[in-house]
């Protein structure tokens, strides 16, 4: 009879340790908010150069084959209209994690330095804020890069489109900053994460590597935006919080999870 009990007991015992651990994953996994639901863009916003906030231009962003696609084909010339796509909401403390791929061949009049090129932002300002010709909403741009014959450069670079940011201990007015990545070839699915402390500290991860950090996010005093902005943000020039946006730079991407994760501040 106790050889039985003991038996019931372990298996108990077992049973239990497993059931937490399954609930601890889910707790974890559930952790996790798709901000992109595979199927349409209700949830955001769409602001093109040029254009109010809301108009679409040529369809750029489109969802299809369960992706967000940033296309050109309604573009006789790039003509510099920049486009982002923004999501409903603020955020402050948190992880993003977005899987993406550049594909095909850079749009008619485009920069040469957008080839290859497009963008996250974070800490933004709101797309109902930006004037109408206004090229990139001020914010902390994470760069999505790829390389090639033609041009090699590191992934997850930051630029910083009216704002600066601080690197040990000293503030930089460079426009932007390189990271310290491999170079990425070929239209191979890659995962960029960025975790966002408020103003504290950002950081850059490509494939699971951490390639670049630094702090205190702000709004830059010699930026147009910045009167404007630092009346947004009560008087403070720190930037605790802001929009995400995806970008649309000329050359076309595509964007299959857009997961955020909400921090603790």
């Amino acid at each position: 009879m106790k050889k039985v009990w003991l038996l019931f007991s372990v298996v108990a015992m077992t049973l239990l340790a497993v059931s937490c651990n399954n609930k601890n994953s889910s707790a974890v996994e559930g952790g996790w908010v798709q901000l992109f639901n595979g199927t349409d863009l209700n949830d955001w916003t769409v602001k093109i150069r040029g254009y109010d906030a809301g108009d679409n231009f040529g369809n750029t962003f489109r969802v299809e084959d369960g992706m967000i696609k940033v296309r050109y084909e309604a573009y006789d010339s790039l003509r510099d209209r920049f486009g982002h796509l923004f999501y409903k909401d603020e955020f402050s403390h948190y992880k993003l994690r977005v899987e993406y791929r550049i594909v095909g061949e850079q749009t008619p009049g485009a920069p040469g330095w957008a080839y290859k090129n497009s963008g996250i932002m974070v800490h933004g300002q709101t797309p109902e804020s930006m004037e109408k010709d206004q090229d990139f909403p001020t914010s902390v741009e994470v760069q999505l890069l790829a390389s090639d014959s033609l041009v090699q450069r590191t992934n997850m670079n930051v630029c910083t489109p009216g704002t600066n940011v601080v690197m040990n201990n000293e503030l930089i007015l460079d426009h932007c900053i390189n990271s310290s990545s491999d170079n990425f070839y070929g239209e191979d699915w890659l995962t960029a994460e960025v975790e966002v402390r408020g103003n504290d500290v950002i950081y850059h991860i490509i494939n699971g590597d951490t390639v670049l950090q630094y702090n205190q996010p702000q709004l830059d005093e010699r930026d147009a935006t910045f009167a404007k902005l630092i009346e947004l943000n009560n008087g403070d020039k720190m930037l605790s919080k802001g929009t995400i946006s995806l970008q649309s730079e000329g050359h076309p991407i595509d964007f299959r999870k857009v997961e955020i994760l909400v921090l603790e501040n």
